[in-house]
């Protein structure tokens, strides 16, 4: 059984959490409305980066979560790894076994697009395994939570529902749910050789697991292109977390769990995530088949 850091009760961290979260849904809600208009865009987008946007709402999400933590919990061994701090500072070594791990904005070029498809990660890992994990998607009036037991959703006004995982046993039975601004040639190829029932087209990695997590979806695959940019463990921590708390999985191709703390924070290769942690390694053993027999991706 894994125990927190002394001084620390689970319930009162999920307490202490949702606040803050909530808090944070604010403004990401207040800058969403400030981009409807043009003039505002300027102002808002703090880099010229095209394919790494980053915004006055990341950075000051970034701020209030590590904020809050650090004042509600004083001298508690743990460490906090942040996207936005890891651009800026592009240092982060721990020895520590518990390590927050922030995103503020994942989807944050659906965030400027005003899509709703953006949400906010936020996982306490232990010993590089995500254990509680918060995703936070405020155009819905979502934010879901894992003890590291179970996963259910909260709306703002404490209204709870469960997970509600698909079961398709097959791969052509099954709804994908793939990525809006991060597709790749080799990508399209898997899936039309896949041929699922339905493909769904979305932004933010949290927003697409949680799409699995109700039910919307049955599966996600990420493919990263050999010395291309790829996911970062800020990207996939809290997403797991309530994925496999949930009832479902998320590995790599051969069905091995993800690991975090790799110095460059990324998580490379192909990804599968499935609403079914029973069949899952029989559906990433069909995939890896496709992706060998139609040549799409160096295995």
């Amino acid at each position: 059984m894994i125990k927190l850091p002394s001084g620390v009760d689970i319930n009162n961290l999920i307490d202490d959490i949702r606040i803050f979260s909530w808090q944070a849904a604010d403004i990401l809600l207040y800058y969403s409305k400030l981009l409807e208009d043009s003039d505002y865009k300027k102002k808002i987008l703090k880099n010229n980066n095209e394919e790494d946007p980053v915004t006055l709402a990341d950075l000051k999400v970034n701020e209030i979560i590590i904020k809050r933590i650090n004042e509600k919990y004083k001298n508690i061994n743990w460490d906090i790894l942040s996207e936005e701090n890891v651009k800026t500072s592009k240092i982060f070594v721990t020895k520590n076994d518990w390590v927050w791990v922030l995103d503020p904005l994942d989807g944050t070029k659906d965030f400027i697009q005003g899509t709703g498809n953006y949400a906010m990660h936020l996982a306490l890992n232990f010993r590089q395994k995500p254990y509680i994990g918060f995703v936070l998607i405020p155009d819905k009036n979502q934010l879901w939570i894992t003890d590291g037991k179970k996963t259910w959703c909260e709306k703002r006004d404490g209204t709870q529902y469960k997970p509600n995982l698909l079961n398709n046993g097959k791969l052509q039975e099954m709804t994908l749910v793939t990525s809006k601004n991060h597709g790749n040639e080799n990508l399209k190829n898997l899936i039309q050789k896949i041929n699922f029932r339905k493909v769904e087209v979305m932004g933010s990695i949290g927003c697409k697991i949680a799409s699995i997590v109700r039910g919307d979806s049955d599966i996600y695959i990420c493919l990263s292109l050999p010395g291309k940019s790829s996911p970062k463990d800020w990207d996939f921590a809290a997403p797991e977390s309530i994925l496999k708390a949930a009832g479902g999985a998320i590995t790599n191709l051969d069905n091995e769990e993800l690991t975090y703390g790799h110095t460059n924070f990324q998580q490379e290769g192909v990804i599968v995530a499935t609403s079914n942690r029973i069949t899952h390694g029989r559906i990433c053993l069909e995939i890896k088949q496709i992706i060998e027999d139609n040549g799409i991706y160096p295995l």
